[in-house]
C-alpha cells in the first residue's frame, strides 16, 4: 500500500493541514483503525468495479474500524477547522463520527484527476484559493492558532482570556459548528500530538496530562488500546501512525 502527503501552499495554511493519498494495488483489502485527529477530510476515491465519488468525513471522537478496499486510489484534503466556515460554509455537527457523499463533479474533480497526485494538489489548491471568504474573525483565527501551537494543551479559560472571547460563546460556536465542546476538541488534538512520541516508543506524557494514569486513560479512550500496544502498531493497522 502506497501512502503519500503534501503540505499546502502558504495561502492555504490557515485552512488546510495536508493533502494525502492512499493507493492499494493489492487484491486484498487492508484492515485499519482510524484514530481521531482533530481534522475533517474531503476524500475523492475510485476502486475497481465501483464508481468515482467524493466523501466528506467529519470529526472523529473515537477509534473506528475500517478497511482500505482492494485496487483503490484515494486522494484527499485534510482541513483545519477554520475552513468549515470560511472555505466550505457548512456545519460539521451533523457528520460527527460520520460522513456523507458529495455531489458529482464537486470542485470539478473527476476520475482522471486521480492519476497524478501532484497535479491533483495543484488543481484543488487553485480552486480553494478562489473560494476563501474575506473578513475572517480574528478571534477565531487566533483561537485555532493557539490550539495548534500548544498541541491542545492550554486550558479553556486561558484560551478564552487570550482571544477575548467568553467560554460560553466559544463553546456555543464549537457545539453548533462541530458538534463538540472546545475542551473535547483540545483533548483530541493533544492525543494526536502525542502520537509521534508514542510511535518513537516514548510511552509517558510529554504534554499537559495530569500524570501517567491520565495519559494512559486518554490514549485508550481515543485509540482503544494502551500506549504500548499503540506503539507496536501491529500490521500497520493504525493508519495515523504511518508516514502519511
Amino acid at each position: 500500500m502506497e501512502l503519500k502527503s503534501i503540505q499546502p501552499a502558504k495561502g492555504l495554511t490557515d485552512f488546510v493541514e495536508s493533502f494525502w493519498m492512499i493507493r492499494n494495488d493489492a487484491a486484498e483489502e487492508k484492515e485499519i483503525i482510524v484514530l481521531p485527529d482533530g481534522r475533517f477530510d474531503i476524500i475523492f476515491s475510485i476502486a475497481a468495479g465501483q464508481d468515482f465519488h467524493a466523501t466528506l468525513r467529519g470529526l472523529d471522537t473515537r477509534p473506528e474500524q475500517g478497511t482500505v478496499p482492494a485496487h483503490i486510489v484515494m486522494f484527499a484534503v485534510s482541513f483545519k477547522l477554520l475552513a468549515i466556515e470560511y472555505l466550505l460554509d457548512i456545519k460539521m455537527a451533523a457528520v460527527l463520527n460520520d460522513g456523507q457523499r458529495l455531489p458529482d463533479g464537486f470542485w470539478n474533480i473527476g476520475p482522471r484527476d486521480l492519476e497524478d497526485f501532484e497535479s491533483f494538489c495543484a488543481k484543488i489548491s487553485a480552486t480553494m484559493l478562489g473560494l476563501i471568504k474575506p473578513g475572517i474573525d480574528n478571534r477565531k483565527k487566533e483561537l485555532f492558532d493557539l490550539i495548534y501551537a500548544s498541541n491542545g494543551s492550554l486550558p479553556v479559560q486561558e484560551l478564552a482570556d487570550r482571544v477575548a472571547w467568553s467560554r460560553r460563546q466559544i463553546n456555543r460556536y464549537f457545539n453548533e459548528q462541530f458538534g463538540i465542546s472546545l475542551k473535547a476538541y483540545c483533548n483530541i488534538f493533544r492525543f494526536k500530538a502525542s502520537l509521534q512520541q508514542i510511535k518513537e516508543g516514548r510511552l509517558f506524557p510529554e504534554l499537559d496530562f495530569a500524570d501517567q494514569t491520565h495519559f494512559i486513560k486518554e490514549v485508550k479512550r481515543f485509540s482503544g488500546v494502551s500506549p504500548k500496544e499503540l506503539a507496536k502498531n501491529q500490521n500497520g493497522r493504525f493508519i495515523l501512525l504511518s508516514d502519511l
